[in-house]
């Protein structure tokens, strides 16, 4: 029998993916240090690759 947390089973898992997915805005610190990561990246590459917006 698998178990479920009370998180889960108050829908508070679902609603945190629904907001992360509408939003864009991860709803954890993994996703979070990995989104800021990726546009940290992308700045970096776009300051020294001389394009300009």
């Amino acid at each position: 029998m698998a178990s479920l947390s009370h998180g889960h089973s108050l829908g508070v898992t679902s609603t945190k993916q629904k907001f992360a997915q509408e939003t864009g805005i991860p709803t954890t610190k993994t996703g979070l240090e990995r989104k800021l990561a990726g546009a940290f990246l992308g700045l970096l590459i776009g300051l020294f690759s001389g394009k300009k917006k």
